[in-house]
């Protein structure tokens, strides 16, 4: 399929909160918009580790994790609210060493309805939910 690329905005969602909560200006709400590397074989989502410090994610858990060559290692996981395309979401990230890629995965596309053309390598809101991301709730019988 080839690389494809994106501009994707991280935003502190603890700031966000605070903000729309009014103890917290909304020009203080931390947030940076960068190219991450969308990658469907990927799970979620993984951003390096001076993105996170400057814009101030505090670890909520830490996990295993497989990497590509097939090292296990343990990481740092944030919350992150993510934008691209317009639409917003909140997933969890991967923690990365200093200057990797940002890497967007399978969950945040599925929270963000988005696909991936693999003819022209570009990300796109999912056409046939053009206005608003549409998920598919299962249920259990």
């Amino acid at each position: 399929m080839g690389k494809v690329m994106t501009k994707v905005t991280l935003t502190n969602l603890h700031d966000q909160r605070l903000a729309e909560a009014g103890a917290l200006h909304p020009d203080q709400v931390r947030a940076l918009t960068l190219e991450a590397l969308v990658d469907t074989g990927a799970t979620t989502m993984a951003i390096p580790k001076d993105v996170a410090d400057s814009l101030g994610f505090k670890e909520i858990t830490r996990r295993r994790v497989r990497m590509a060559d097939g090292t296990v290692v343990e990481l740092s996981v944030v919350d992150v609210l993510v934008e691209i395309l317009g639409r917003k979401g909140s997933c969890e990230a991967f923690v990365l060493p200093p200057g990797a890629t940002p890497l967007i995965g399978q969950v945040p596309l599925e929270i963000l309805d988005l696909i991936v053309d693999p003819k022209s390598r570009d990300l796109a809101v999912n056409p046939a939910s053009p206005d608003m991301p549409l998920l598919d709730l299962l249920r259990a019988s």
